[in-house]
Order: C-alpha cells, then structure tokens, then sequence
C-alpha cells in the first residue's frame, strides 16, 4: 500500500490513537482488577492515566455531579497533572474551580455555572482560567463529536457490574451522549458508581463502552434544582403567570412547551388547576412538556391536566411519584425515569411550540443575558429551548398562529416567551445596555454572550402587561412595545404615553386590564399548593423532598 494514501495515513492515525489508549490502560494495571479500580488508588491511577494538556470532560450536569472523580481529581500533584482542557457541562462544585486555582486544569467550556458564577469571574480576572467558549448544552456536547473528542472521560452512574454495564436510572441526564464521544474516538471512560452490583435493574450503558468502574466513598452529588418553593412565590409573579396563561397560553392554543427555571413559572403551573379550569382551559392548554418533575407540577397532573413529560434529568425526591406515574413520565421496565439531556433538549427545540423563562437583564431590543457584572452564570439550555428553529417542518396551531405574512410561501413560529419582572433586587431589569456586553470585552470574547437574541423572542411578560413582538414592524416599534411594559425603569419612563396608547388599541401590548386580569386578582390564594407540604399532600406522600427544601410549617389557609 503507498504509504501516502489517504487510506493509510487513516489506518496509521487509528492506529495511534489505538496504541494511546492500550498504553494508558496498560500503565494502570496495577491499579485495577478487571475494570474495578480499587478506591484508595483512584488518585496515584489519575496521575498515571492523564498526560498534561489532555482533554478531559468531567461530568457535572445541572443534577448530578461526578463528585468523587472531581474530589480526586484536585488532589493530583500538579507536577505530574497540569494544565488539562476540562470540559464540563456545568460548573456546580467548588473543586471545579479548584482544579484552576492549582494549576491541574488551565481551559475551560462549559454551558452553565449558576453557583460559581461569582468565583469563575474572578479566575478570569486573575489570569488563572482561559475560556474556550460558553455553549448550550448540546452545542458543547455536538463539539464532543467534532473537534473536542474527550481523551477521557470521568462521569458518574448509580451502579456498576463487574463487566462495567452501568445503571444510570433516573439520573441518566447527559452520561450517554459523553460516554459514546470518548468511547468511539479511543477515549479512556472512568465512571465512579455508587455500589457495584451482580445484576442490574436495567442496562443504560454497556460495558464495551466503559473502561474503568471505581466504587465511590458515597452516593454521587445530587442537587434538587429545578424544585422552587410554593411559598416563595409573590404576588406580582402570580400576576405574571396569570397574564401568560390568559394572554399567551389560551390564546395560542400551547399544548406543547418547556418551562424554565423560576418562581414565576412554577406559579403558571400550580394556577393550572385553579386559574386555568376557571377559564375552562383542562385539555385546551398544556399538555404535553419537556421538563425536569417539577414539584410544583404535581397538583396539575393530579388535576388530569398532563398527558406526557420527557425530563432532562430527574429531581431530588420526585423519584417515587414519577415511578407511580408512568403513564405522564417516561419510565422503564425496572420502573425508575429515563432521562436523557441531550434527547430532552432536541425535543425541547424542535417538539414543543413553546418555551418560557426568566432572565436578570433584557435591553430594549428584547436581547437577554445571564451574564452579568462579576457573575458569569453561562447559559445551560435556555438558548436552544429560546430561540426559533428554523428547520422546523411539522405544524400546530400555536405554531402557525404566529404567523403575520400573507404570501405563497410563508412560515409559523415557535413562542419563545421572556418573564422580566421590572426590579431584581432593587436593580432594573430592562437596561439600556447589557453587562454581557462589557464582560465580553473584557475577557476577550469575539461576540457578547448573549442568552437569548431579540429576533427570537415573541412574547414579553412583566408585571406591566404583555408586548407581543411578533406583530411589531420593525425595530423602533419594537422597542416602543417593550417600553410599554418596563414599568418605571429607565426605558419604562421614556415610553410615550400616546405610542402606548396606540400600540394597546391594536392588540401589540395588553395591559392586565385588557385581558380581563384584574390587577387585585392575582392572590397567592390561587395557587393549588403554597407550600412543599401542600406538594406532599397532592402526591399522596409520594414526593420526598430533600430536606434542605422543605419549610415544615403549613401556611394559614
């Protein structure tokens, strides 16, 4: 064979990327029996099997954390260890940073990085922490098959056989799609479990795929993040979520939709049963949902309102209600979750005719971030679940009532719907300009990082009204829609009171009034439950809270 071909250059690079792995599983022989790494080895193991300047995806997902992998992983000489590409889907732990802070990892991508946004600033700021790129979770993972293939992966499971099959069960959340990036491209795959087992309840990931097993000192980090507290919601978010059920969601006829985080929309999904079969509403709205079990999901389903949730990831003591329920969740033959980020995702963008989530920041062109001065939060999925997918082919009304055109060829839109309240902290929440824009310059990024772009978004709720952006003509009509309803920040004391007055008359901006929500209504009284123990008593005890979420006292009825 001509030693030129490309036929052969493709077998000698697969026979180096083949010999890397043999000799990296070779050198840790002693630390393993079988595929069992011994616990007290598992440090002097990741200082022989990781090489300087190695790629390593280190899995932290939004619930689940590979703790005792990112535990060990901090403690490696950094002599020996140093300057890793870590790419991690949400940087949650303390140690993530750590790692950063020694000298062990020097570069990062990530989606999301919510508890250690603050700090992750600050490694910027220091010089200690290079940025590859802030991306959506399938984003970062469709890089993974690309051009930042994984020369190792250490992921978590909830158990193990001795042929390295892995159970992931409820929590399967992002584990697959990691593990088949490292394992096809030669990649090494070490998965800390909780306990290793003779037989399994279900394979979610097969032996073939995974190299190493190690039996972790406890159960793998799990934070309840999607769970929001009944008793924290306010009354102007009960008024939000009653402005988007009436004036958004009855409107348009949403069957189908992903809810963010937030106390907002918890509060749209516990006035379903109250609110929405008031404005007889069950079987019209809501049924299908791309969603973590919410808690405060729960008197919904209980009400007949859900027909079907397809989850990310699982919640923290949600595990027994959803097992009751296979009938809304989608659940296996051993009767745990499967849940499955990177799927969920997809079916967030393309499945769904809506999304709706809150931001800290929107300027007057409808742009918003999370990313904001000192804190860079990053984006987890909000900008797949917000934006319009353009490849798109399959219709619904929601779907095509969005559309404003009347031409041969002419297509829907998906509602991609921002809850602002007006004032976060006493700090206003529409701007004249994001900080995303100046944190950008200054750590060097080619573009703001921008959540969600103002052309993708349609509806905007605030505690003001509704400005339906889809119906504007143009950008300054845009801006004047969103100033109607930015109450009295800056841009909501530049609105001119005739344009919004104009604008109200044709169906471009509704006020609560306008909508037949009377401002006095939206008492927290509406809510099916006001409180985590009301949330038990709907399940029937079934939902287990950890107990760092759960109040205890019942609320005066």
């Amino acid at each position: 064979m001509d030693p030129s071909s490309p036929k052969h250059r493709s077998q000698r690079h697969w026979n180096s990327r083949r010999e890397e792995k043999r000799q990296r599983l070779e050198q840790i022989a002693a630390y393993v029996d079988g595929k069992l790494v011994r616990h007290d080895s598992i440090v002097p193991l990741l200082e022989t099997l990781l090489r300087p300047g190695d790629r390593v995806v280190l899995e932290g997902d939004n619930q689940k954390q590979a703790d005792f992998l990112s535990r060990s992983l901090v403690q490696v000489d950094p002599s020996r260890v140093h300057d890793l590409h870590l790419l991690v889907p949400s940087v949650s732990r303390p140690e993530h940073l750590t790692l950063f802070e020694r000298g062990i990892a020097r570069r990062l991508d990530f989606s999301f990085c919510g508890p250690q946004s603050v700090r992750i600033a600050q490694l910027l700021a220091d010089g200690k922490l290079e940025i590859g790129s802030i991306y959506t979770y399938i984003e970062l993972y469709a890089r993974m098959f690309i051009d930042l293939t994984p020369q190792v992966a250490l992921v978590c499971a909830g158990q193990a056989d001795r042929d390295g099959n892995l159970y992931t069960g409820a929590n399967t959340e992002d584990t697959p799609t990691i593990v088949e990036a490292t394992a096809f491209r030669d990649g090494v795959v070490l998965a800390q479990v909780n306990e290793v087992v003779d037989e399994l309840p279900r394979v979610d990931i097969p032996g073939s795929w995974v190299d190493l097993i190690v039996p972790a000192d406890r159960p793998f980090a799990l934070e309840a993040l999607f769970t929001r507290d009944p008793a924290r919601i306010s009354e102007p978010q009960v008024l939000m979520a009653m402005l988007a059920i009436r004036g958004i969601y009855e409107r348009h006829g949403v069957t189908s939709l992903n809810h963010g985080i937030g106390l907002a929309t918890a509060a749209i999904e516990l006035l379903l049963p109250t609110y929405g079969e008031s404005l007889g509403l069950k079987g019209k709205i809501c049924r299908h949902w791309a969603l973590n079990p919410h808690p405060t999901l729960i008197p919904a389903i209980e009400s007949g309102w859900v027909e079907s949730v397809h989850c990310f990831g699982s919640e923290s003591g949600m595990e027994p209600y959803v097992r009751a329920r296979p009938d809304v969740f989608f659940v296996g033959a051993d009767g745990s979750l499967r849940s499955n980020r990177t799927l969920c995702q997809l079916a967030g963008q393309y499945g769904v005719d809506l999304f709706i989530g809150a931001t800290l920041q929107m300027d007057a062109d409808g742009n918003s971030s999370t990313v904001t001065r000192g804190r860079l939060a990053g984006f987890g999925g909000a900008p797949n679940m917000g934006h319009d997918p353009r490849g798109r082919r399959h219709t619904s009304p929601a779907w095509l009532s969005l559309i404003t055109a009347d031409a041969p060829v002419v297509r829907g839109r998906k509602l991609v719907v921002q809850l602002v309240e007006c004032f976060r902290g006493g700090e206003p929440a529409f701007v004249a300009s994001l900080d995303a824009l100046e944190v950008g310059r200054r750590i060097g990024m080619p573009i703001a990082p921008v959540m969600i772009y103002g052309d993708d978004v349609s509806h905007v709720v605030s505690e003001e009204g509704i400005a339906y952006l889809y119906r504007t003509a143009g950008g300054e009509e845009r801006r004047a829609a969103l100033a109607a309803i930015a109450g009295a920040t800056p841009i909501g004391r530049a609105a001119d009171p005739g344009r919004t007055a104009s604008l109200r008359a044709r169906g471009i901006v509704a006020c609560p009034e306008d909508l037949g929500v009377p401002r006095g209504s939206a008492q927290r009284s509406l809510l099916a439950a006001r409180s985590i123990d009301e949330l038990i008593d709907w399940s029937g005890g079934l939902y287990q809270p950890p107990h760092h979420v759960r109040r205890g006292a019942r609320p005066e009825r």
